[in-house]
């Protein structure tokens, strides 16, 4: 689903995905309406815009997030790195896309979404990183809690990848992934594989940092 306050817009983005053949556009929306469409639709996926006049998308992504069978939703914006972004994935967003996303770059994000994995631009992601030193003590603690086999499911997920792909990469089957990356959520206190994801990129997972390593 596209929620969007642009009308043209919205048409393109439904247009691109949909000449795919890999995804289905359920519906589109603007801000206003956006909570009740999706409530109805159940779609996988959500593309939200995040500067909306009326209401925007930080605000309605927590509405989208607290439904019973909540979508990945992915902020769109125009700017590469958004001031938003940190705030959108402490909400829940699963990440953060611009609307100037190459067409087939677009669709591989939108089936990683529905497979479970974090998307993030190149400038998004470079935002996050930028403010890594500011957090990379308390996140290091945090990581030299878990077990050998949890700080490497960690490090997977600061990838950006699925349960799926976790799975496959260490040799278990998905639905053993699936329980490890809840224990991990819950031994690091945070709600979503994203924040997880934030916590590895801090601790310097991504660079190949092992406490004890």
């Amino acid at each position: 689903m596209v929620v969007d306050d642009e009308a043209l817009v919205r048409s393109c983005l439904r247009a691109v995905l949909d000449a795919s053949e890999a995804v289905e556009v359920l519906a589109c929306a603007t801000g206003v309406d956006a909570a009740g469409v999706v409530a109805a639709s159940r779609p996988d996926v959500v593309l939200l815009d995040v500067r909306m006049p009326v209401v925007d998308g930080l605000a309605v992504l927590p509405q989208l997030v607290a439904l019973p069978r909540p979508p990945a939703v992915a902020m769109l914006t125009s700017f590469d790195a958004d001031e938003h972004v940190e705030e959108a994935l402490a909400l829940g967003a699963a990440g953060f896309l611009l609307k100037d996303t190459p067409p087939e770059q677009l669709v591989a994000s939108v089936v990683a979404l529905a497979a479970g994995a974090v998307v993030l631009s190149p400038g998004a992601a470079g935002a996050l990183l930028g403010r890594r030193d500011a957090g990379s003590a308390g996140a290091r603690a945090q990581v030299a809690a878990l077990t050998a086999r949890e700080r490497e499911v960690l490090a997977l997920l600061g990838q950006g990848l699925s349960n799926a792909e976790v799975g496959r990469r260490l040799g278990m089957r998905s639905s053993t992934a699936k329980d490890h990356v809840s224990a991990v959520l819950g031994k690091l206190g945070v709600s979503s594989r994203v924040q997880a994801a934030l916590v590895a990129r801090q601790a310097g997972l991504d660079d190949g940092w092992l406490p004890g390593g």
